[in-house]
This record gives structure tokens, sequence and C-alpha cells, in this order.
């Protein structure tokens, strides 16, 4: 059964606004995301007793939970969490075959999962890909999982306004393996404290407050 306009990713600006700051979240080395995803990787290095690189070479997994807006949660208020980012998992992929894209480098997983109701269970939403460089998502969004309908999505950072005008193209360029990450605009410089000591990460009230929605 289709599933209602209320339920699917994104008809809310709740849901954009998880996806805006989980992305604000996942760009930022800094962040508490970006902190945990270094510490898995090397661990999952030293396990594996090989040499310790850049993380964003190896493709990971990112896990965003977009929470019912009403949820409670005992230790932090659900504003606090969201921009902290603690809606959010990262693991290395150790298995390629359990991913549905073929990823090239520079790009990573994303699974988004959407809880319908106070304390219900989470369920899958959306999968895509991270592609870093152009700090962007690109999703694909379940309108009709029984139909197998998906909808594609690309959610942009909302602090970048320069996005290049032919961003859809170069990101079907990437995805396709035309062009490297190398040769993509670089983007995530601007967003990314490891990279831009003056950027500071905006709270998910800024983010909210200021919405008008960012998927295009």
């Amino acid at each position: 059964m289709e599933l209602l306009p209320s339920e699917i990713l994104g008809t809310s600006k709740f849901d954009q606004c998880v996806l805006n700051i989980s992305l604000i979240n996942i760009c930022n080395q800094h962040s508490y995301t970006g902190k945990e995803m270094l510490k898995r990787y090397n661990s999952w290095k030293d396990e594996k007793d090989e040499a310790i690189n850049n993380p964003w070479l190896d493709l990971h997994k990112f896990t965003i939970y977009v929470p019912h807006p009403d949820q409670k949660y005992e230790d932090v208020t659900l504003e606090q969490g969201l921009t902290l980012g603690y809606n959010i998992e990262v693991e290395p992929v150790e298995d390629l075959n359990k991913v549905p894209y073929q990823i090239p480098q520079g790009g990573h997983f994303i699974v988004v999962l959407k809880q319908k109701g106070v304390d219900d269970d989470f369920r899958i939403a959306a999968t895509g890909i991270f592609i870093r460089s152009l700090a962007v998502f690109y999703l694909d969004v379940v309108i009709d999982p029984e139909a197998g309908k998906y909808q594609n999505f690309v959610i942009k950072h909302p602090i970048i306004r320069d996005y290049p005008q032919d961003l859809s193209q170069k990101i079907r360029q990437f995805l396709e393996k035309e062009i490297s990450a190398e040769a993509l605009t670089n983007l995530i410089k601007y967003v990314d404290q490891a990279e831009n000591s003056d950027y500071r990460s905006p709270s998910w009230n800024d983010i909210y407050l200021e919405s008008q929605g960012f998927i295009l």
C-alpha cells in the first residue's frame, strides 16, 4: 500500500530540518559524528592490522534516524540531540556486497530511518549517497515500498549558497564514474572545521527557524 503523504520522508519541515542538521554534522569532522567516525575507523583498522589512513577514502555507512517531533528522551532534549548529531550512527563498510549502490571513492552510503509515532520503531524511509566534495545527499526516498517506487532528492547544505548551476549534472557524472571526486568543486572546505577554523555549526533551532525547505 502506498504511504500517506505525511509518512513520506521530507514532506514536513521537521523532516527536512533533520536531514539538513544531519548533513551539517556529517560534513564537519569536528562534530560528534565526525569524531565517532574517526574512532570507529581507527578501531576497525587496528583490528585488521592495517595502516591508518584518511577515513574518507574508505566507504562508510551513515544511518540517520528521523525521530517523531514529539519524541522525548531521558538525558537530552530532542533539539540538543539533533544539534549534536546523536541521531546519526556511522560504521565502516566491511562487505561491499551489502551496499545496494556502486559508490565511487569520495561517496558514502546513507540509510534514513523514520519514526512514524512517539515511541514507535524506526522504519526505512530512504537510502542514498553522501557526496563529500559537494556536501550533498543524493537520496532515493521511499514512496511506495510494495511497488518499489522511489523518488530522487538532492539535499544541499543549508549554509552553502554558491552551489554550481550544473550541480545535477556533476552529481550524475560522479555517480556514473565519468568524473572523480577530485574533479568536483570542493565545497566541503567551507563547512568542515578541520578545513575552515572559522566555521561554526548552527544549532537545530537556527536551522528550524531559518528553514524554507532545502529539498530539491
